[in-house]
């Protein structure tokens, strides 16, 4: 097990129901530094700082570091180590419910107001899928994301068609990003050590997507219910939505499953199911 990076032991009780799970080795969090690139006049927001790892390399190296934490008991450390520092701002709050967009609407400066943000976190496990579907709410705001996650999620994430790891994760998140597993991390760079490999991933919003959902809400309904039987056919899984001459219609196959649908796929799907569902004028 490495050090500590901060040079001191820890004294915080790690809590499960936050699934804490803190970098420990310095060599790690200089390679996910490297990753993310800080510039100066970033505008960065940090999700669950924990004992600090990533902080402190940032705080230093950018314009502002706006951090969102839950844990009463790492908020008066937090505030200790860094309350000096002309970026550090602390959020104590739910990162699930926290609204992104007031970081920029809130700004004292005039060109950070209509800076996006650069989001950057060891995510918990348990509430990291739930997170990133949050946090695409607000892609307008955002130029990028960097996070460690369970390198399953990751493999999720960046998952291609026909692979067994591609699903609704994928499609969503490819959908709105561009994704890239950047490296694995392994359990002993963690304190306390988690049972599964961990993995960087690297988020880009699309400035333009490259396939448009006429509805967004029809986009998700229609790749939920694509998925809702991993092992049936859109035929089946789509009944009651789209027909088979529908699905053909949209130059797909019905009795595929899916798994091997790309994104374009689904777009597909969803505006034709969008324009079928109109009220006729």
């Amino acid at each position: 097990m490495a050090k500590q990076t901060s040079g001191r032991s820890s004294t915080h009780k790690h809590k499960k129901q936050f699934g804490q799970n803190f970098l420990n080795n310095g060599r790690i969090i200089d390679q996910i530094v490297a990753a993310i690139r800080p510039q100066k006049n970033d505008h960065m927001v940090e999700i669950g700082p924990g004992e600090a790892a990533l902080t402190r390399p940032l705080i230093d190296r950018v314009k502002t570091l706006d951090i969102i934490e839950i844990d009463n008991d790492l908020i008066a450390p937090l505030k200790i180590q860094f309350a000096s520092k002309p970026a550090f701002n602390l959020h104590h709050t739910d990162a699930l419910k926290f609204d992104y967009a007031t970081l920029l609407s809130n700004s004292k400066n005039e060109s950070e107001a209509t800076q996006s943000l650069r989001i950057v976190g060891n995510l918990p496990y348990n509430i990291s899928s739930p997170l990133m579907f949050h946090l695409l709410t607000y892609a307008e705001c955002i130029q990028d994301m960097h996070f460690m996650l369970q390198k399953e999620v990751v493999d999720r994430i960046t998952a291609q068609p026909g692979i067994k790891a591609y699903g609704r994760l994928s499609v969503m998140l490819q959908y709105a990003c561009q994704t890239e597993s950047l490296f694995t991390v392994g359990p002993e760079n963690f304190t306390p050590p988690p049972k599964v490999d961990s993995a960087i991933v690297r988020l880009i919003p699309h400035a333009s997507k490259p396939f448009v959902a006429e509805n967004e809400k029809a986009f998700k309904d229609i790749v939920r219910q694509s998925f809702s039987q991993k092992r049936k056919t859109l035929r089946n899984n789509l009944k009651g939505w789209l027909s088979v001459e529908q699905i053909e219609q949209c130059g797909i196959d019905p009795s595929i499953r899916a798994e091997t649908i790309p994104v374009e796929g689904f777009v597909k799907l969803a505006n034709l199911h969008f324009q079928c569902n109109q009220p006729s004028p």
